[in-house]
């Protein structure tokens, strides 16, 4: 296990508080759209405004996407979940109150893992899960500069929220990044999110906090509102890199909610972090208990798609992948299908796994494309792949073929055809031209019978360019090899 980064000399501790807006079409209590983009005011309620006379009706569909979520991470479905009125003041909340849950959710533990790069090593993490809950949204402040004048959207307020909180387990930025994205693509693998950051569908709160190493957690810093995994990460630096600073200068840190600022590259405090009794929490009378039975459970459970841990497990057992390739190829659904097509019709998943994540996966990065769009696809992918396990071409003629069918298309054997780039698999031409080397190399020749391993790339070489690149470099070994025997 690796030991924890220090940074100068401390460790770092960070939780997350992720609100993920549900793929409902209406809001959790009420019949309100929760369509984006619509006019300022024109999707509120009067329930959704807690007017007098209203009642809030529970919206199956969040409950489902709650425990399809809980289902997804390995977590307990509780059978009862109670709501609770969370009351604090803010302008775009009218009613003065948040229906959400407190004592019981509705989600309890579950976990989430992936891989993380640490230097050349490459280590797997997991991440305790405390708890989801469903819960309704704030609506919207609008600040309008260039008039001076604020205003008030009740549009998003009563949208439905999945509230997944996790135990203060990460010890990096890069750590709480990678959770971030796998969260991101669990969400809306499953279906219940469509992980918009840029609207707020899936926006995230960081708890940082920095102590002594074997010392208690430190005091933490929440900042709120971060919707970019690039700011997520340059927030948590600058903020460990502040507490640090700001103990080392003999001060305390006074728990606090921040925002980051991008063009500073700074996180500034927002207001004094209010603990669970600062909100009051009583349980909302007009909602009865949340009861979900076991048979409701596998009903969900059995419309679900196959979830992506599980389709990793899969590809280790039914293709003998590394738990790191399955883990990779499944970060998106698209992906795994890409890779299950060219395994199946190349016969080779290893050599498919390699392929897709490497030159496909670089090549598009590069375009800025996502794997749907890319010009070479799964079949020709493993068109390509067959002609390498045959030997009719060299790994490096497979990329030269590659090129050409990412930029200009065509079919793979056409190409080696057009190209010239089928390998010399004649055995008595390649041998004419070995023996043609080693007469003209003595000297090599003697260096490898003395000894001398790396004399043998003395020949390897010249006779590659005999015969234009296109020797089967492993045939060549084997005939050398007998020859100098």
């Amino acid at each position: 296990m690796t030991a924890p980064k220090l940074v100068q000399g401390y460790e770092v501790a960070i939780g997350f508080e992720t609100h993920a807006q549900l793929s409902t079409k209406s809001k959790i209590f009420s019949r309100s759209s929760v369509a984006f983009g619509a006019e300022p005011n024109t999707q509120a309620c009067a329930v959704d405004m807690a007017l007098p006379g209203t009642l809030p009706v529970m919206n199956i569909g969040a409950v489902e996407r709650a425990i399809e979520f809980g289902l997804g991470v390995n977590a307990h479905i509780a059978e009862r979940s109670i709501f609770a009125r969370k009351n604090y003041f803010y302008p775009d909340l009218p009613k003065g109150y948040q229906i959400s849950q407190f004592e019981i959710p509705v989600v309890q533990g579950g976990e989430v893992s992936f891989f993380l790069e640490v230097g050349k090593e490459t280590v797997h993490k997991t991440v305790r899960l405390e708890r989801a809950h469903l819960e309704e949204d704030a609506g919207k402040s609008l600040h309008e500069d260039f008039i001076g004048q604020s205003g008030i959207d009740l549009n998003r307020a009563g949208t439905p929220l999945l509230e997944i909180v996790t135990q203060p387990d990460m010890r990096s930025s890069e750590e709480a990044v990678a959770y971030a994205k796998e969260l991101h693509k669990i969400v809306t693998w499953i279906g219940i999110c469509d992980g918009n950051m840029q609207e707020g569908s899936f926006r995230c709160d960081a708890n940082v906090s920095v102590r002594k190493p074997g010392a208690p957690l430190g005091t933490r810093r929440e900042i709120k509102n971060l919707n970019s995994f690039k700011f997520m990460q340059q927030a948590i630096d600058y903020e460990v890199r502040w507490q640090i600073d700001q103990i080392e200068d003999g001060h305390a840190i006074q728990q606090a909610t921040v925002l980051f600022d991008p063009d500073t590259g700074e996180t500034r405090a927002m207001r004094t972090k209010e603990d669970a009794a600062d909100y009051r929490y009583f349980p909302d009378p007009d909602l009865p208990p949340l009861v979900i039975g076991r048979d409701w459970v596998e009903r969900v459970k059995s419309e679900m798609a196959e979830l992506p841990r599980v389709m990793a497990e899969r590809f280790v057992r039914d293709y003998a992948l590394p738990e790191y390739d399955a883990t990779q190829l499944t970060q998106s659904k698209a992906t795994a299908a890409y890779f299950e097509a060219a395994a199946k019709a190349c016969g080779q998943a290893k050599l498919a796994s390699n392929w897709i994540m490497g030159e496909v996966s670089r090549r598009l990065n590069v375009s800025e494309m996502a794997i749907e769009q890319a010009p070479v696809s799964a079949a020709q992918l493993a068109a390509l792949i067959g002609r390498i396990s045959d030997n009719t071409i060299s790994n490096n003629a497979a990329r030269q073929v590659f090129d050409a069918l990412w930029s200009e298309g065509g079919e793979v054997d056409a190409v080696i055809e057009a190209k010239g780039l089928k390998q010399m698999n004649d055995t008595g031409e390649l041998e004419k031209i070995i023996d043609d080397v080693l007469a003209a190399n003595p000297k090599n020749v003697e260096e490898f019978k003395a000894g001398n391993a790396k004399a043998l790339n003395g020949l390897v070489g010249p006779i590659m360019k005999a015969s234009k690149g296109k020797a089967n470099p492993g045939q060549v070994n084997a005939l050398l090899m007998k020859k100098l025997g």
